[in-house]
């Protein structure tokens, strides 16, 4: 691991204010810090409680994971997929399918793309709900956890009866689904709906409009639409600042064009509207999950590759699609082997987290954490 060269005794980093009073601390946040989500450092130069500079500092967690991928199959780099944004693993198992998918031509079983909409819809709640819980904590409140964590683990069972993981599920393949899925999935789906929608409606009464957490987001950590756009924003950050842009409504993937959902968008682009936002695409989820269900049509999930080596003609691709915390995109180039030449990907977290100076600077301390918070990042993926 490498430290940090900042020298304490220096005074202020070079971007500080020209005029700025004397600093009075170099406060440390993380990595291992429960305020820091993950193993996320940030240095801050603090004037009393307000925040003069800030140093992120990511690595610490770094496993290589795209370079990795050049040394695995085609059908093992799936796992690897888990392991980046680990609360969002359908999704991610989605986007590397895709990819791979689309340079070899692959149709997809009907069946199975309506699945894997489920799938990623209910992880799309899993993942907000978790980040609800996580948001009340940073703002003083332990109840919403309670009250989003057993949603959460209604949907962590449901996907434990479907993959046999709680996470890390491996079952996405390319071209379908590892293997049929249970006989009474569709009916698991049908009570478990009723339940999901009382849990988010909770989670949402009990904090989105309490006024402790009003004081506690609005209008802290703003950020305007055109600066968002310049950071590299997607997802609920860059949809809180009124920016109406969806990868499933923006370039349909899978079966979404057949869906009647809409894209919530804030306002003042502030902590609280980054929440709003995810709370309302709770419900646009369920919604999408109910439209799916219904839809579904009969025949195989399973892949119709089975377990042939997949060995794709040489070229390059990119997809696309809308992990909970954006946009999430796949580049990958093949020379026609059994194993990527090169894949890189596009993390919506890492970019997310690049304007974390620009938002911290001169806030309270305090608000620091919610700042942070709001974001909703997953250091997995950032230290892919």
């Amino acid at each position: 691991m490498v430290e940090s060269q900042i020298d304490i005794t220096a005074g202020p980093p070079p971007d500080a204010p020209p005029n700025a009073e004397p600093v009075e601390m170099l406060l440390n946040m993380g990595p291992q810090h429960p305020s820091t989500h993950g193993v996320f450092r940030m240095v801050l130069w603090v004037d009393g409680e307000k925040i003069v500079a800030v140093e992120p500092h990511i690595g610490y967690l770094h496993r290589g994971s795209e370079k990795l991928c050049e040394g695995e199959q085609y059908h093992q780099v799936i796992t690897l997929f888990d392991r980046l944004d680990y609360v969002a693993n359908f999704n991610n198992e989605l986007v590397y399918c895709q990819a791979v998918e689309k340079l070899m031509g692959l149709t997809v079983p009907e069946r199975a793309e309506y699945v894997r909409v489920i799938l990623c819809e209910l992880n799309r709640i899993a993942s907000h709900l978790l980040y609800v819980g996580t948001i009340g904590l940073d703002a003083g409140a332990m109840t919403p956890t309670m009250f989003a964590f057993r949603g959460r683990e209604r949907i962590q069972a449901l996907f434990e009866a479907v993959s046999g993981a709680r996470m890390m599920h491996n079952y996405f393949r390319i071209g379908g689904l590892k293997e049929e899925l249970p006989d009474n999935f569709e009916q698991l789906i049908r009570d478990l709906l009723p339940l999901l929608r009382e849990d988010v409606a909770e989670s949402d009464k009990i904090l989105t409009f309490n006024e402790i957490f009003l004081s506690r987001l609005k209008d802290v950590g703003r950020i305007s639409a055109e600066d968002a756009i310049d950071f590299g924003f997607t997802g609920p950050c860059l949809r809180g600042c009124g920016v109406e842009y969806d990868v499933r409504k923006a370039q349909p993937y899978s079966v979404y064009d057949r869906f009647d959902f809409d894209v919530p968008v804030g306002l003042d682009g502030d902590c609280w509207d980054r929440h709003w936002v995810r709370i309302q695409e709770m419900y646009e989820s369920l919604s999408i999950v109910e439209q799916a269900l219904a839809q579904m049509p009969g025949g195989s999930v399973a892949s119709s590759l089975g377990r042939r080596l997949i060995r794709p003609p040489a070229g390059e691709v990119y997809a696309r699609a809308e992990n909970p915390r954006g946009e999430m995109g796949v580049h990958l180039v093949s020379k026609g082997a059994d194993r990527p030449y090169r894949l890189k990907v596009r993390p919506p977290s890492f970019c997310n987290l690049s304007a974390i100076k620009y938002l911290l600077k001169d806030s309270w301390i305090a608000d620091s954490v919610v700042i942070l918070g709001s974001l909703d990042i997953v250091l997995g993926e950032v230290d892919r």
